[in-house]
């Protein structure tokens, strides 16, 4: 707990220049290692999500381990992140509880996730659509990468149904493959290429994936962001659209936090 506060202390310190949101997570197991003093700990210290790893693979049960996450996370008005990395009937099985649990108790709509969730990319078509259905209906948003090779993450589908989606990075050099810088605009590029978004309209949707869905305009035009009372967190790109942006992974220029500028590299001519 001692790290867990001075973390806090450091990220009030930078509050004026980013925000971070904390998830408390049993690492190697839930009742495997005996995390439950310290998750229940880590609840009523400040965190924002009670997380959750494989709980088949490491604790071998899905429902003991899902049914004490969602509690905690009910107990103390707290989000949910779980980070499922396994495949076949316990991944499925893991996802489906998940979702289960959610629509019993509505008030976690829109504050659960799934991270990784590669088992979505194994699964036949049929399955990848019922899923993004009940994904869509439970508001439960999947946080991953964009996977070349072997493995395709189907989320054109999980877009189709209205399933937030969030792309990123395990860390600012991404372990979840040797390639890449950190930049989730590079994750909105790689997947632009991987799905054929290759028009003007279908670049600009892209976006959305670097962007936590925020789009400057809607599918049919209509303006979006930014509006009289948003908070004023935005980034300046070297780019003429939303387009290029995606498709150049243009340069930044400024960052705006706030209101206020944290960096500015001071290239723009007027």
């Amino acid at each position: 707990m001692e790290a867990l506060k001075k973390l806090q202390v450091a990220l009030d310190n930078k509050k004026d220049s980013f925000s971070a949101e904390l998830v408390a997570f049993p690492q190697h197991g839930l009742f495997y290692t005996d995390s439950v003093p310290y998750m229940k700990d880590a609840a009523q210290a400040g965190i924002d999500f009670i997380g959750g790893v494989d709980p088949f693979s490491l604790d071998g049960s899905i429902e003991k381990p899902i049914d004490f996450t969602v509690q905690l996370a009910l107990d103390h008005g707290k989000g949910i992140d779980i980070h499922l990395h396994e495949g076949g009937e316990s991944g499925v099985k893991t996802v489906e509880y998940l979702l289960d649990k959610v629509l019993e108790n509505p008030g976690l709509k829109g504050k659960t996730y799934l991270s990784h969730c590669f088992v979505l990319g194994r699964v036949e078509r049929q399955k990848q659509e019922e899923l993004a259905v009940r994904l869509a209906e439970a508001e439960v948003g999947i946080i991953s990468t964009i996977p070349f090779g072997g493995l395709q993450m189907p989320i054109p589908t999980l877009l189709k149904h209205g399933v937030k989606v969030m792309t990123g990075n395990d860390s600012i050099v991404d372990h979840w493959n040797t390639f890449g810088t950190g930049s989730v605009l590079e994750k909105a590029n790689l997947a632009a290429q991987l799905y054929g978004y290759v028009s003007e309209f279908d670049l600009s949707r892209a976006l959305k994936l670097a962007n936590v869905e925020v789009l400057p305009l809607d599918d049919k035009g209509n303006m979006k962001w930014p509006k009289v009372g948003d908070v004023a967190d935005f980034v300046l790109m070297d780019a003429s659209c939303s387009a290029e942006v995606v498709s150049r992974v243009s340069d930044v220029n400024m960052v705006v936090k706030n209101g206020k500028v944290v960096k500015d590299l001071k290239i723009f001519e007027v």
